[in-house]
């Protein structure tokens, strides 16, 4: 019998949920703490269920350790999006009229991922996994860098009448922190000196920036996408996309595409007057 189990991850724990790929019928329910000694047991608990896949609601959040080691271990797996899970669990009728709960919202991941054939599967040695935390990467060293700056700015702004005005790069605040001479007291200083300091982090923000930059770049270009042939994406961008979206052959048409991107053009009409 192929089964499929569905699971709804926790911080603290996991739930899990059986059903017949063939039928839908719930098989089994349980639950397993969210640690290594919970996790080995739940994994000899599905021994029981040889031919078996896994569907993980949310595999890029709170289920990517269990969907990564299941994965790693060489067992199907499948991420199911917390927003298509909720609304089988709402639209089916084993529901009924009982509150949200964790066995419920295991029973629903799994039977959502038997009807679905397009969720991405989860392969953690994948070439858009790689880019994924390449491009998390660089977004949080960049935030950081954003953050660095600002806070240069509201340095020089008591350090230069009338501030500093237009962007700010760590060369024109090298630059501006020379012209300044030694003036006023100890605060004036201590300004100074935390200026020179923030800068030195925002130069070596920038080197990590480029660096990061040079191997996304490698990396997109290695994975053979044609997306750089697209007029107005670059590595950066392309291997954003990437990342997020994974394998591409898991849509039929483009039109699945644009349904799973949000870009499917939506009808608005009133009377004679239609928007699309």
């Amino acid at each position: 019998m192929k089964v499929l189990i569905g699971v709804d991850p926790h911080k603290a724990s996991v739930a899990v949920a059986v059903v017949d790929e063939a039928t839908g019928e719930l098989l089994e329910r349980g639950g397993f703490p969210q640690n290594r000694a919970g996790l080995r047991s739940l994994e000899r608990w599905a021994r029981r269920f040889p031919e078996r896949r896994w569907a993980v609601e949310n595999a890029g959040g709170l289920g990517r350790y269990l969907a990564g080691r299941l994965s790693a271990a060489g067992e199907s797996v499948v991420d199911v999006p917390p927003k298509l899970s909720a609304r089988v669990r709402v639209l089916s009728s084993f529901a009924g009229n009982a509150r949200k709960n964790d066995g419920l919202d295991a029973l629903a991941t799994a039977l959502a991922a038997s009807r679905n054939e397009r969720l991405a599967a989860v392969d953690p040695e994948a070439a858009s996994e790689v880019l994924r935390l390449l491009s998390e990467r660089r977004e949080d060293l960049v935030a950081e860098r954003t953050r660095a700056l600002n806070r240069l700015h509201g340095l020089l702004r008591d350090l230069v009448p009338g501030g500093v005005a237009g962007t700010l790069s760590a060369h024109r605040a090298a630059r501006i922190l020379r012209g300044i001479r030694s003036r006023g007291g100890a605060s004036a200083r201590l300004r100074r000196r935390l200026a020179s300091e923030v800068l030195r982090d925002i130069r070596t923000l920038d080197r990590k920036i480029a660096g990061l930059n040079e191997r996304i770049e490698a990396e997109v270009e290695a994975s053979g996408t044609t997306l750089t042939e697209i007029f107005g994406v670059g590595p950066i961008l392309a291997a954003k996309i990437i990342g997020t979206v994974g394998n591409v052959a898991r849509f039929r048409t483009k039109a699945h595409f644009a349904s799973y991107s949000g870009t499917a053009p939506v009808e608005a009409s009133s009377g004679e007057v239609v928007w699309a």
